[in-house]
Protein backbone atom coordinates (compact mmCIF):
# COMPACT_ATOMS: atom_id res chain seq x y z
CA UNK A 1 0.00 0.00 0.00
CA UNK A 2 1.17 3.83 -0.64
CA UNK A 3 2.39 5.83 2.17
CA UNK A 4 -0.09 8.15 0.65
CA UNK A 5 -2.83 5.35 1.07
CA UNK A 6 -1.73 4.98 4.74
CA UNK A 7 -1.88 8.71 6.14
CA UNK A 8 -5.00 9.02 4.34
CA UNK A 9 -6.70 5.56 6.13
CA UNK A 10 -5.31 7.47 9.45
CA UNK A 11 -6.36 10.72 9.35
CA UNK A 12 -10.05 9.70 8.74
CA UNK A 13 -12.00 12.38 9.55
CA UNK A 14 -14.49 11.10 13.01
CA UNK A 15 -17.40 13.84 11.99
CA UNK A 16 -17.45 11.99 8.31
CA UNK A 17 -21.23 11.17 7.38
CA UNK A 18 -21.47 7.47 6.00
CA UNK A 19 -23.92 6.07 4.05
CA UNK A 20 -25.66 2.47 5.22
CA UNK A 21 -23.60 1.45 2.24
CA UNK A 22 -20.36 2.70 3.40
CA UNK A 23 -21.10 1.34 7.04
CA UNK A 24 -22.20 -1.76 5.50
CA UNK A 25 -18.83 -1.69 3.67
CA UNK A 26 -16.93 -1.34 6.98
CA UNK A 27 -18.91 -3.89 8.89
CA UNK A 28 -19.68 -6.48 5.97
CA UNK A 29 -23.65 -5.70 7.49
CA UNK A 30 -26.49 -5.48 5.00
CA UNK A 31 -28.56 -2.67 4.48
CA UNK A 32 -31.38 -4.48 5.96
CA UNK A 33 -29.82 -5.51 8.96
CA UNK A 34 -28.40 -2.26 9.31
CA UNK A 35 -32.03 -1.10 8.74
CA UNK A 36 -33.52 -3.97 11.52
CA UNK A 37 -30.72 -2.50 14.18
CA UNK A 38 -31.52 1.37 13.82
CA UNK A 39 -35.38 -0.29 14.36
CA UNK A 40 -34.20 -1.86 17.50
CA UNK A 41 -32.20 0.78 18.62
CA UNK A 42 -28.99 -2.45 18.41
CA UNK A 43 -26.81 -0.73 15.93
CA UNK A 44 -24.31 2.25 16.07
CA UNK A 45 -25.95 5.59 16.42
CA UNK A 46 -27.39 7.42 13.43
CA UNK A 47 -28.16 10.80 11.97
CA UNK A 48 -32.04 11.05 10.15
CA UNK A 49 -31.55 14.24 7.56
CA UNK A 50 -35.11 14.66 7.63
CA UNK A 51 -38.47 13.48 8.41
CA UNK A 52 -40.63 10.59 7.97
CA UNK A 53 -39.72 6.56 7.18
CA UNK A 54 -38.05 7.89 3.69
CA UNK A 55 -35.54 10.23 5.16
CA UNK A 56 -31.90 9.41 4.11
CA UNK A 57 -29.88 7.98 7.11
CA UNK A 58 -26.47 9.09 7.65
CA UNK A 59 -23.79 7.25 10.21
CA UNK A 60 -20.79 9.10 11.93
CA UNK A 61 -18.08 7.32 11.51
CA UNK A 62 -16.61 7.79 15.51
CA UNK A 63 -20.29 6.31 16.32
CA UNK A 64 -19.97 3.17 13.86
CA UNK A 65 -15.92 2.96 14.92
CA UNK A 66 -17.04 3.10 18.59
CA UNK A 67 -19.90 0.96 18.44
CA UNK A 68 -17.84 -1.66 16.93
CA UNK A 69 -15.24 -1.18 19.54
CA UNK A 70 -17.64 -2.00 22.09
CA UNK A 71 -18.45 -5.47 20.30
CA UNK A 72 -15.02 -6.53 20.82
CA UNK A 73 -14.58 -9.59 22.96
CA UNK A 74 -12.06 -11.89 24.29
CA UNK A 75 -12.00 -15.72 23.49
CA UNK A 76 -10.59 -16.03 27.20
Amino acid sequence: MPVGSMLTEIRRDPEELLTPADVGAMTKLGRQTLANMRWRRTGPAYVKLGRGRAAPVRYRRRDVEQWLHTRTTSSV
